[in-house]
């Protein structure tokens, strides 16, 4: 016959409260499968339901002096493994949404910083567009086409020397424009938002 009924579950708490190991080790090997079982049904999660069994009998041990006073040790064990239950699915769900938060905060981010590249990269085209023709060649084959000065100034019948001129004037002139529009459409974004 099995050590699990030779004693009562009054007995088994009574060694267990002294620190019976033995007694201790009954009294899971008694109920940890229906415990299982139990909290399985409300979590849906075969590791879940393991891990909280076993948070559930760790703290039954830890605080095993409290056990002297419980007269029904099943219904005991069953409500502290509802409420340790409600409570990790609360902290998932937490969880989750903190995740749920970071992961549209990204999102957001990313949609921001895509805009602030097509803004970016819309006033460079209108900065190009605005150069005079001889310079918007230069600038869209150095830059765009990778030629370098003697290349491009064939192509032009330009000599490299004009290439270089041209190319630090558009560069110049580009430069100064994305940044004088965009000042502008930060200060436009930020009177917006405060109205």
């Amino acid at each position: 016959m099995s050590d699990l009924f030779l004693y009562s579950d009054q007995d088994l708490l009574l060694k267990v409260t002294v620190g019976n190991e033995h007694a201790f080790r009954q009294l899971f090997s008694k109920y940890h499968q229906q415990l299982g079982v139990y909290v399985y049904r409300i979590t849906d999660s075969v590791d879940l339901a393991e891990d909280i069994v076993q948070d559930v009998f760790l703290k039954i041990w830890m605080s095993r002096e409290a056990l002297a006073g419980v007269d029904n040790f099943k219904a005991y064990l069953f409500v502290m493994s509802k409420n340790h239950t409600l409570n990790c699915l609360r902290k998932i769900a937490r969880e989750q949404l903190k995740k749920k938060g970071w992961e549209n905060n990204f999102n957001n981010v990313l949609k921001s910083r895509e805009e602030e590249t097509n803004i970016y990269y819309n006033l460079l085209d209108e900065a190009i567009d605005k150069l005079p023709p001889q310079q918007q060649k230069v600038y869209l084959l150095s830059r765009h086409e990778r030629l370098k000065y003697a290349e491009i100034g064939q192509r032009l019948n330009i000599s490299g020397e004009t290439v270089k001129k041209y190319l630090q004037i558009a560069t110049t002139s580009i430069t100064a424009y994305v940044h004088t529009n965009l000042e502008k459409l930060v200060f436009l974004l930020i009177m917006l938002k405060n109205i």
